[in-house]
């Protein structure tokens, strides 16, 4: 393989501020996904945010991101957008549906911001309960991006509410019946946008064309250490506080999951 032509994977894992976990177990989720590119002999590059994807990019087909904080900037979500237009694949993972929170007039919640990191990605992270265990269902078992899964599994993570920036040009892959966000736990938000319209359904996987490339994105996908723990409750029914693990690899140890990571990334070099 030629690291001088577009065969690299970039891998951007990392939190803000600069150096910051973020709540999450960084290292650990780069190891996963540098063990798993070495699998199918690609070669990576890596970065701890957006900083310098001008420079990488051209050298890869597909870029892999799991951050929690970082988000393309105007000016990179440009370059970002044009090499998905020529054949560049981005696959976004958990936190990268993310990026800037500001704080709510008078009260000590923030709320997320949107920007045009979001209208590239496809969707946008508006909040979390909780953690806790809940079943995913696969919505197109026929796309080469489920491959090998079964109808539905079992996986105990943060269930996201993401908003769907394109719907009708969106293939939905995994879906969940979440329902309405009860728990008053995570970001503030004005209005529920996240949730489909028969009130219970939420989409936690999908795909979507760009020019010659496109963009998958997955929601599941939180792990944590000792040193990035700052989750309430991996489970809606312990007490608030207590029975947190102190290091957490949930969907990292699900065999779906872990199989939907491969598909994800022959997805983005083929």
């Amino acid at each position: 393989m030629n690291p001088s032509g577009p065969s690299c994977v970039h891998v951007i894992t990392g939190g803000f501020p600069p150096g910051s976990l973020a709540g999450h177990d960084m290292d650990y989720a780069r190891l996963r996904l540098l063990e798993l590119l070495r699998e199918q002999g690609l070669l990576a590059t890596v970065g701890n945010d957006f900083t310098d994807v001008q420079k990488w990019l051209p050298l890869s087909k597909l870029m892999i991101t799991y951050v929690a904080g970082p988000f393309l900037n105007d000016e990179q979500n440009e370059f970002v957008r044009q090499w998905l237009a020529d054949g560049g694949r981005w696959l976004g993972l958990h936190g990268s549906s993310g990026g800037k929170a500001k704080r709510v007039e008078w009260s000590k919640n923030r709320r997320m911001v949107k920007t045009s990191h979001h209208d590239t990605l496809g969707g946008f992270f508006i909040s979390h309960p909780p953690m806790r265990k809940f079943r995913v269902d696969i919505a197109d078992g026929s796309d080469a991006l489920t491959k090998d899964l079964p109808e539905s599994f079992e996986v105990t993570d943060e269930p996201y509410m993401v908003e769907i920036q394109h719907p009708s040009d969106t293939q939905i892959l995994l879906t969940s019946k979440l329902g309405p966000d009860k728990s008053g736990y995570g970001f503030d938000y004005e209005e529920d946008t996240a949730l489909q319209p028969d009130g219970k359904t939420r989409v936690l996987g999908y795909t979507r064309e760009m020019g010659k490339g496109g963009v998958t994105y997955i929601a599941l996908g939180h792990c944590h250490s000792p040193a990035s723990r700052n989750q309430l409750a991996v489970d809606h029914n312990v007490n608030i506080g207590v029975d947190i693990p102190l290091t957490f690899r949930g969907p990292w140890e699900t065999d779906a999951y872990v199989q939907l990571l491969r598909n994800a990334i022959e997805w983005g070099v083929n």
